[in-house]
């Protein structure tokens, strides 16, 4: 069950995150929403985790925008 979930969510995560790296935009939501993942001890893959590293990295030098 727990492997079904991972995979559930990773099919939610990923859309989300290539919407994100073609917008240059992310809202608040999503990015509470990749905090909390980043954070948890929910599994993420390696790719996944980077993602997420490399969307917190353009947010700090300006590349992406939190919308409202």
């Amino acid at each position: 069950m727990a492997g079904n979930n991972q995979n559930q969510f990773s099919q939610t995560l990923k859309p989300i995150m290539e919407r994100i790296f073609q917008t240059g935009q992310l809202s608040r939501q999503e990015h509470l929403q990749l905090v909390t993942t980043f954070l948890s001890d929910y599994k993420v893959t390696d790719d996944e985790r980077s993602q997420i590293n490399r969307i917190f990295d353009d947010l700090q030098i300006g590349r992406l925008k939190i919308i409202d």
